[in-house]
C-alpha cells in the first residue's frame, strides 16, 4: 500500500500539516498533549488496510502545523473549527472523528456541533464531558498547584518544559504510563509542587526504562517535533478551559447522538479525575449511542500502549457503521 503521505492544507486560517493513508471512508485521527500525528502511526497502518482513508494532522500549534500567536485562538470552536475546514480541504463531505486525550475533546465537540459532517465519533481516554453548571474546577494548596491551573500563565511552563525536551517528554510519557507505577501518591499525581515546579518533578522516572511500546526512535519523534515547534501552542490550549465553559452555555445539556466508541484503559490515570469514574459509568446519558470497552492494565496512551486491540475496536466499529 506504500508509506505514509505528508503534505499540507489550508484550513480556517492557518496552514496545517496532515499525515495520510489509504483509500475508502474518510477518518480523522486528533492526537492530544504532548504529541503529534505519530501517536496514531499504528492506527494509520492499521485502518488503511482496513479499507479506509486515515488522515491524521498535526494539530493547531503543534508539529509543522500553524501556531497562532494570541492564546484564544485555541477555543473548542477554532479546534473542532480546524476538522470542518480540513473535511472541505480534502474534498470531504463526511468522516469519522477519532481523538485521545486532548484530541478526544475536539472529537465529541465536533461530532456535537456538526453531526451533518461528522457521522461518527471516536473517544479515547477523555469521555464526552457536558457541559456543566459550574466553572472547571482547579485546586491548589499552599505547597501544590493542579497541572491545568500551573499551565495558566504564560511563558511559565514553556520555559520549564523546553529547558530539557528530552527529559520533559520522557517524564510525562513514563508519568502517565500504565507499564510505570506511580511515584506519588494518587491523589498527587495531577499537582504540580509550587517550589520546585515541573522540572522538580523529573527526577522520578530518570532511570526508569522506556516501556515497551515507546522506543527511543519514537521518543525521538516527539522530541524532534517539540525542538521546531515548542509547547506554547500545546498549552494555549489549557488556557482556554475556562474560555471554554463561557462559550459553551448555549449546549449546555447537549448530548452527542451520532455513533460513538470510548475507550480507555483501567490504569489511566485521567480516570482518578473528580468525577470521571462515574461519568463514565453513565456516559450513555450524554452519548446515546455509545459502545464503551475499557482495557486492563492499559494507561493513559491508548492507542499506543495497545495498538492492536484499540486498532480492532475501531475497525469493527468503523465496519458497524
Amino acid at each position: 500500500m506504500g508509506p505514509v503521505q505528508h503534505r499540507f492544507i489550508e484550513t480556517n486560517g492557518i496552514r496545517m500539516h496532515i499525515a495520510e493513508k489509504g483509500d475508502g471512508p474518510l477518518v480523522l485521527l486528533c492526537h492530544g498533549f504532548p504529541e503529534s500525528w505519530y501517536s496514531w502511526r499504528h492506527q494509520i497502518d492499521a485502518l488503511a488496510a482496513g479499507g479506509f482513508r486515515v488522515v491524521a494532522p498535526d494539530m493547531r500549534g503543534y508539529g509543522q502545523t500553524d501556531a497562532p500567536e494570541p492564546i484564544d485562538a485555541y477555543s473548542i470552536f477554532h479546534l473542532a473549527g480546524d476538522m470542518v475546514g480540513l473535511l472541505d480541504a480534502l474534498g470531504a463531505g463526511t468522516a469519522v472523528i477519532a481523538g485521545h486525550d486532548w484530541g478526544a475533546p475536539v472529537a465529541w465537540h465536533a461530532a456535537l456541533f456538526r453531526p451533518d459532517r461528522f457521522r461518527a465519533v471516536i473517544g479515547l481516554s477523555v469521555p464526552f464531558r457536558p457541559r456543566g453548571p459550574h466553572r472547571p474546577a482547579m485546586p491548589q494548596t499552599e505547597t501544590a498547584m493542579f497541572y491545568q491551573l500551573y499551565f495558566q500563565e504564560p511563558g511559565r511552563a514553556e520555559a520549564e518544559l523546553q529547558a530539557d525536551i528530552r527529559a520533559s517528554l520522557r517524564d510525562i510519557l513514563l508519568r502517565l504510563s500504565g507499564d510505570v507505577p506511580l511515584a506519588e501518591g494518587p491523589e498527587d499525581f495531577a499537582m504540580v509542587p509550587l517550589d520546585t515546579g515541573l522540572r522538580g518533578r523529573m527526577a522520578a522516572f530518570a532511570a526508569t526504562p522506556l516501556p515497551p511500546w515507546l522506543g527511543e526512535r519514537d521518543l525521538g519523534s516527539y522530541v524532534a517535533e517539540f525542538e521546531r515547534a515548542g509547547f506554547r501552542g500545546g498549552l494555549n490550549w489549557y488556557r482556554n478551559i475556562m474560555r471554554n465553559w463561557d462559550l459553551m452555555a448555549p449546549f449546555a445539556g447537549a448530548r452527542v447522538g451520532v455513533p460513538a466508541l470510548y475507550v480507555a484503559g483501567d490504569h489511566d490515570l485521567v480516570l482518578r479525575f473528580p468525577g470521571a469514574r462515574d461519568l463514565v459509568a453513565n456516559l450513555e446519558q450524554f452519548v446515546p449511542s455509545l459502545r464503551k470497552i475499557i482495557l486492563p492494565g492499559c494507561g493513559h496512551w491508548t492507542q499506543q500502549e495497545r495498538p492492536a486491540e484499540v486498532s480492532a475496536a475501531m475497525l469493527a466499529f468503523l465496519k458497524d457503521l
